[in-house]
């Protein structure tokens, strides 16, 4: 397994080990002890998945704020995306910044996104299917979203749409800017 640090500390692309031949693969999505050794250390209890029908749907920019919130080790099964992190912990040197990886079936990478970071993803391809790992349970209560365009973060979506018009949930469409969310993270240091 291969990690790639990001420019924003904490926030990891994985790439797997796949072992091949003439039958197919196999490879690992996770395994506890070799993620931990390579800086993960999340207690998943969750699996979650989404399939976008549609090339340019845009799911984002989502999070759980404390106590309920989320790290997330994402990766893209079916089809090809652009995933999102974007650092909304107030007074961390990386406020408002963001970074993206491609996922996809054929890449294999998975993205670890720490607790404190708002996650979106652009499909980039028809029929996609999205796998989560989190480390805490859904909670419609402290389920949050903001603007997927919000001007404070400047997520360069126009050059990643390429002319496309995104499809959004209601949702997304109707979220706050950050400044007007209640996101409620604070910087601690890096772990």
């Amino acid at each position: 397994m291969k990690v790639i640090e990001t420019e924003i500390p904490g926030v990891l692309i994985i790439e797997p080990d796949v072992h091949g031949d003439h039958r197919g693969y196999f490879m690992e999505t996770y395994h506890k002890d070799v993620y931990e050794k390579n800086g993960i250390h999340a207690d998943f209890v969750q699996d979650n998945m989404s399939f976008s029908a549609a090339k340019g749907t845009l799911r984002g920019l989502h999070w759980q704020n404390a106590p309920m919130a989320q790290a997330k080790l994402v990766s893209c099964t079916k089809g090809c995306v652009i995933d999102v992190a974007v650092d909304i912990r107030k007074g961390s040197p990386t406020y408002r910044k963001w970074v993206s990886v491609e996922l996809s079936a054929e890449n294999k990478r998975q993205f670890f996104i720490p607790r404190g970071f708002a996650h979106g993803f652009l499909t980039l391809t028809d029929n996609v299917e999205f796998r989560y790992k989190v480390d805490n349970f859904y909670s419609k209560e402290h389920d949050r979203g903001i603007r997927y365009d919000d001007p404070s973060i400047h997520v360069d979506w126009g050059k990643l749409l390429n002319g496309i018009e995104p499809i959004l949930s209601k949702k997304d469409q109707e979220g706050p800017l950050l400044e007007d969310s209640d996101a409620n993270f604070k910087y601690e240091g890096d772990e």
